[in-house]
């Protein structure tokens, strides 16, 4: 199991921190915090502290280790795309950015995004034309084209398809954490095993002063940084400051079917929600949601084991009939750190509280946007602005206007 293998890898952090002031507190140090640790540590024009203070460094419960560790470029928003293209060549290229880092690939069967409206395949040949000006190599897909390509799909009711098999598929994104994670720590920047449980801002309000531990210290700081992933709102609240972020199950299961595929299957986002890929050889992976769909306390993991039976099988085997003689190998819940507004990230300063940094909301695309993120964030901690690709849209303004940004390939 993935927590067990970050119980194995992870160094020791400190009981108690090294310093009474940092000039970067991180709340959070899975792979959001710990990209940011990375970036800011490798920063020539950074020479400050770094604190990542985690609550749980087993990162048991964290969405790092319930990931489905996938990454795509089939946006339809051009910043979105730009993202994951950077987060792409990042991972594929993690030895010459981290010495004595494993050389990584992406699998690459691609998402298969499928319509059977004609205002969905639209929004795929709108999607299409974004990402085919970034450079993507998405292909639009007849429902004949599919049938030819892809024969398990039962295709009758269909009209378009959507895939691109170039830097989209899965990748070891544990891998990738534990780098940012170990070199982070290697650069200097200290984690610490603890809680924040009270944040205190100037006598003006408009800036953060220190974080108080759960173990009692108050840390001055010159920096907040909320990568706190589903607690996002309660550690923004410390601060006085309203997010809307909620944790949200997200169900995955693991299954064997009897049938063999005639080729590796694509990451298949069916009309019906569900969607499923290739695992392993001989396995397949599937997620899903209930339509039903609450916010959820934190620690709250309860299977709802009904909804396989009563919503992802079913709509399995109709989308593939081989499907229909499966057996489930082991299921799990994760959470999305949802942003009710508009599913997408809150990144960059607070517009009041100038150093209080959000990094929050990711709505299941933290893993794959987390080199961009992390590096956007540093740059604006460093240097006070963006500097490689402009995070500004995706920034706290668009929250307190309540103005979405745009993003319709949501899953």
């Amino acid at each position: 199991m993935v927590e067990a293998q970050l119980k194995r890898t992870d160094p020791m952090t400190h009981a108690a921190p090294a310093y009474q002031r940092y000039d970067v507190v991180i709340i959070g140090g899975a792979m959001l915090g710990s990209a940011v640790a990375w970036f800011l540590a490798h920063d020539t024009g950074f020479k400050g502290r770094v604190l990542v203070v985690e609550r749980d460094p087993s990162y048991a419960h964290a969405a790092t280790s319930h990931t489905n560790s996938c990454i795509r470029q089939q946006f339809s928003n051009a910043l979105n795309v730009a993202i994951s293209q950077f987060g792409a060549a990042f991972v594929q290229d993690l030895p010459s950015v981290m010495p004595g880092a494993p050389k990584l690939r992406i699998q690459n069967y691609g998402y298969m995004y499928l319509a059977n409206t004609e205002g969905f395949a639209q929004t795929l040949r709108d999607s299409h034309a974004v990402q085919a000006n970034a450079g993507a190599a998405t292909r639009l897909m007849t429902p004949q084209e599919l049938a030819a390509e892809y024969p398990f799909y039962a295709t009758d009711d269909l009209i378009l398809g959507s895939i691109n098999t170039v830097d989209e598929g899965y990748f070891d994104g544990i891998t990738v954490f534990d780098a940012f994670r170990r070199h982070a720590r290697a650069g200097g920047v200290e984690y610490l095993s603890n809680a924040v449980v009270a944040i205190t801002r100037n006598p003006q309000g408009t800036a953060v002063e220190s974080v108080t531990l759960a173990s009692g210290e108050v840390i001055a700081c010159g920096a907040v940084v909320n990568a706190s992933g589903t607690r996002g709102a309660q550690v923004a609240a410390m601060a006085g400051i309203v997010i809307p972020i909620e944790a949200r199950k997200r169900y995955t299961w693991i299954f064997s079917a009897e049938t063999k595929l005639s080729r590796d299957l694509p990451l298949t986002i069916d009309p019906s929600g569900v969607h499923v890929r290739q695992d392993t050889a001989t396995s397949f992976m599937a997620g899903a949601h209930d339509d039903h769909d609450p916010a959820v306390e934190p620690d709250d993991f309860s299977m709802d084991h009904a909804l396989w039976e009563d919503k992802v099988w079913p709509a399995l085997a109709t989308r593939i009939p081989a499907f229909e003689a499966i057996r489930v190998i082991r299921d799990w819940v994760g959470h999305y750190d949802m942003n009710t507004l508009d599913q997408n990230a809150v990144v960059g300063p607070h517009d009041q509280v100038s150093n209080f940094v959000f990094l929050n909301g990711f709505s299941g695309h933290g893993l794959q946007q987390a080199p961009a993120m992390g590096r956007g964030v540093a740059e604006w901690l460093v240097h006070g602005g963006y500097r490689s690709l402009d995070l500004s849209p995706l920034g706290y303004a668009r929250i307190r206007a309540e103005r979405p940004f745009l993003e319709s390939a949501i899953i």
